[in-house]
């Protein structure tokens, strides 16, 4: 008999996005029970998350094009996003980055 590793999962909920080119938030906080969030965009951009309306730097979490990030949050927390800078091999470009509650 052959052991097969299982990976951790969680349950996705809801799922917000953001459609940015400068600084912006998403509409709703964080749900009352969400701890951990998924994060993915399809352009680099940089994000902020933090209590209250929150407002994205280039200096904040940089966010390659097209890769996941799981990230732990606080309930009620808000983010916001931007598109990175252009910088070495990234083009500043605008797009969409989909936050995706876990529980």
């Amino acid at each position: 008999m052959s052991f097969f590793p299982k990976h951790q999962a969680s349950r996705t909920g809801v799922t917000q996005t953001i459609a940015y080119d400068s600084s912006v938030g998403a509409t709703n906080p964080f749900g009352v029970e969400t701890y951990q969030v998924r994060l993915v965009a399809n352009s680099a951009c940089c994000y902020r998350i933090g209590d209250g309306v929150q407002t994205a730097t280039v200096a904040d979490n940089f966010l390659p094009a097209n890769a996941i990030e799981y990230v732990i949050v606080s309930p009620g927390q808000r983010i916001a996003a931007l598109k990175a800078a252009t910088n070495g091999l990234v083009t500043a470009t605008a797009g969409t980055l989909w936050i995706t509650e876990m529980s």
